[in-house]
């Protein structure tokens, strides 16, 4: 893992609607896009905790590239992301995380469905934490993981921000244009 110190995280906000989303990245890429209308102390908490020593400064011309992306997503112009991530975990969560990143847009997997693509079948409930985790809403698509019984499960933004995200991908898709 890179020495994590003396990093600056540089953040924003992206508004989109009624959605206000805190956005972080270091020079590496994309680390961080928080839930709906959260206060910035949730994103210092995470940068602080992930990023030991960091400085964090708001930086919105150099996030202008990441919430330009997140919007043309947002209003169906865009189904897969370019953006660089620096997104950072345990070797488990990476698995997880990358399996989470092939879901194809507007479909759907069960937490079953990344632990066997993961070649963990029996850590259901382990890929289920690391979903949890995920710290980079919308452009690693955890909201494409639903329960087994295709039943809307737990999300970190909040089930109505996992209900509108399945519901704008169903909606435009690209065969539907």
């Amino acid at each position: 893992m890179n020495d994590q110190t003396n990093i600056t995280v540089y953040w924003t906000t992206l508004t989109y609607r009624n959605w206000n989303l805190h956005l972080s990245a270091t020079n590496e890429g994309l680390c961080y896009v928080g839930s709906p209308d959260q206060p910035l102390q949730q994103l210092a908490d995470w940068v602080h905790a992930r990023f030991p020593g960091s400085r964090l400064i708001r930086e919105d011309e150099k996030l202008k590239r990441y919430v330009d992306e997140i919007i043309e997503y947002l209003e169906g112009k865009r189904v897969k992301f370019t953006m660089p991530l620096d997104f950072r975990g345990t070797p488990f969560q990476l698995a997880v995380w990358n399996a989470l990143s092939d879901i194809p847009y507007g479909q759907t997997k069960s937490y079953s469905d990344i632990a066997e693509r993961i070649r963990k079948p029996a850590a259901v409930r382990a890929v289920g934490a690391a979903i949890g985790a995920n710290p980079v809403l919308i452009t690693v698509p955890c909201h494409r993981v639903i329960g087994k019984n295709g039943a809307l499960t737990g999300y970190r933004g909040g089930m109505e921000m996992k209900t509108k995200l399945l519901d704008l991908e169903k909606a435009t898709l690209p065969e539907k244009r």
